[in-house]
C-alpha cells in the first residue's frame, strides 16, 4: 500500500473531526485501519466554549468544566425558574476538549496527524487529497470544510446566523449562583431584533457572559462589548470585574441541504455536513449522535452518510427559521412560550430529536399564532 494512502482521512480536527478520530480509535472493528487527521492547525488555544444537556454520566465528563442542575429564562415580563433534572447542562472548554482528544489519538500508531491545508479533494476513480505540500489518497473521506459553492447559495435558503461575544470576568466578591446558568435574559436587546444575554458561572467569583443575536447580519464587535458592559453594570450590579478572557463566534442557523454534497466517497462532517441544528446552533450531542451513526453505518458495509437526518426534524426547524427570518421581533415570544408552556425535559428531547409525537404535537400547539400558520403554509 502507497505511504500516503490511508483507509480514511479526515479533513479538520474541529468538534466533528476529532469526535470521529475518538470514535474511530475505539472500536475495534477499526483496529488495524490507517488514519490520517489533515489541519493547518495544530490546535493548541481555547477558541470556543461547548455547551449541552444530557442526562446522567456522558462520554466526556474527564474534561466538563463546570454543569448545572438549574436555569432561569427572562423575559421582559416575566421569569421563567427551570429545575433540570434528570438533565445537566454541561460545558466544555475547546482546549480541554482539543488536548483530551490529541492525548489519546496519538498513542495510536496507526492514525496520522498531518499540519497542512486542504487545497481540493478529487472523487474520482481514486479519492485524492490535494494539500499545499503533498498529495493524499483515501478510501473514504470525512471533509469539515464547508464548499464555496454552499456559501455562494446560502441566501436561496431560509438562514439567520447566531453570532455573539462573550467575556469571561472574574470578580473581587461573590456575584453569581454556581447551580444556575441564565439560559436566556431578553431584558437588554438591540432594538427590535432576537437578542439575548447569556451567563455561565463557573464559581460564585467567575462567569462567562455573553450577548447574542439571531438575526442575518452581523455586527462590529464593539456593539457586543457595549452591551456586554451594560448588562453587567445594570442588570448583574457588577461595577469592579477584571475580563480574563474572550470569545466570539458565527454560527449559521440554516435549512440549507449541505448533506446533498455527501458522496459514496466523501461525507461532509460538522457544520458543513449539517450537523449544527438549525434552529438553536448547537452542535456538540448532535455530533456525538452523528458519529455514532457513521461508525454503525460501516461496520455495516453502507454508506457512512446513510440516515444521519430525521425529515420531520429538518421540517420543524425550517418553520422556526421562517418565522425568525420573516418576523424576527418574535424571537423572546417564541423563546418564552417554548419553555413556559412545556416542560423541560421535553424540550430537551425535542431538540435532541428524541421526542414522541405527542411531545411535539404540544410544542406546535404551545407555538400556534398566526405567525407559525404562515411559515408553515410557506414552508410545504
Amino acid at each position: 500500500m502507497p505511504k500516503n494512502h490511508y483507509d480514511y482521512i479526515i479533513i479538520g480536527n474541529g468538534l466533528a473531526g476529532l469526535q470521529l478520530a475518538l470514535a474511530f480509535n475505539n472500536d475495534s472493528h477499526f483496529t488495524n485501519k490507517r488514519i490520517a487527521l489533515i489541519d493547518p492547525s495544530t490546535k493548541t488555544s481555547n477558541d470556543k466554549t461547548w455547551s449541552f444537556w444530557e442526562q446522567n454520566t456522558g462520554l466526556w465528563e474527564d474534561i466538563i468544566h463546570q454543569k448545572w442542575s438549574k436555569a432561569t429564562i427572562f423575559a421582559s415580563n416575566k421569569t421563567i425558574d427551570l429545575k433540570l433534572n434528570p438533565y445537566s447542562y454541561k460545558t466544555i472548554r475547546a482546549i480541554d476538549f482539543y488536548s483530551h482528544a490529541l492525548a489519546i489519538l496519538k498513542q495510536n500508531k496507526n492514525i496520522t496527524f498531518i499540519t497542512e491545508t486542504v487545497n481540493s479533494v478529487t472523487d474520482d476513480s481514486i479519492i485524492t487529497v490535494n494539500t499545499n505540500k503533498n498529495s493524499y489518497t483515501a478510501n473514504h473521506v470525512f471533509d469539515s470544510r464547508i464548499a464555496n459553492d454552499a456559501l455562494s447559495r446560502l441566501d436561496q435558503y431560509t438562514t439567520i446566523t447566531q453570532h455573539f461575544k462573550g467575556w469571561i470576568i472574574k470578580t473581587n466578591t461573590d456575584a453569581f449562583d454556581p447551580d444556575t446558568i441564565t439560559m436566556m435574559d431578553y431584558r437588554l436587546k438591540d432594538g427590535d431584533q432576537t437578542t439575548f444575554n447569556y451567563v455561565l458561572p463557573f464559581t460564585k467569583r467567575e462567569a462567562l457572559v455573553e450577548f447574542t443575536y439571531f438575526t442575518e447580519h452581523t455586527v462590529e464587535e464593539h456593539v457586543y462589548d457595549s452591551y456586554i458592559k451594560k448588562y453587567i453594570k445594570d442588570f448583574l450590579k457588577i461595577e469592579d470585574y477584571q475580563i480574563i478572557e474572550t470569545e466570539m463566534g458565527q454560527i449559521p442557523m440554516t435549512n440549507f441541504p449541505f448533506e446533498q454534497s455527501n458522496t459514496k466517497n466523501i461525507t461532509k462532517i460538522g457544520t458543513a455536513g449539517g450537523w449544527v441544528k438549525g434552529s438553536t446552533g448547537y452542535s456538540f450531542k448532535l455530533t456525538e449522535k452523528k458519529v455514532a451513526t457513521i461508525i454503525a453505518n460501516i461496520k455495516a458495509n453502507s454508506t457512512p452518510s446513510t440516515d444521519l437526518f430525521t425529515a420531520k426534524y429538518k421540517f420543524y426547524d425550517k418553520i422556526f427559521l421562517k418565522v425568525l427570518k420573516d418576523e424576527n421581533h418574535k424571537g423572546e415570544w417564541i423563546f418564552e412560550k417554548f419553555y413556559s408552556k412545556n416542560s423541560i425535559q421535553t424540550m430537551f428531547r425535542f431538540l435532541d430529536e428524541d421526542s414522541s409525537f405527542k411531545e411535539e404535537l404540544q410544542i406546535m400547539t404551545s407555538l400556534f399564532s398566526w405567525s407559525f400558520i404562515k411559515a408553515f403554509i410557506k414552508t410545504l
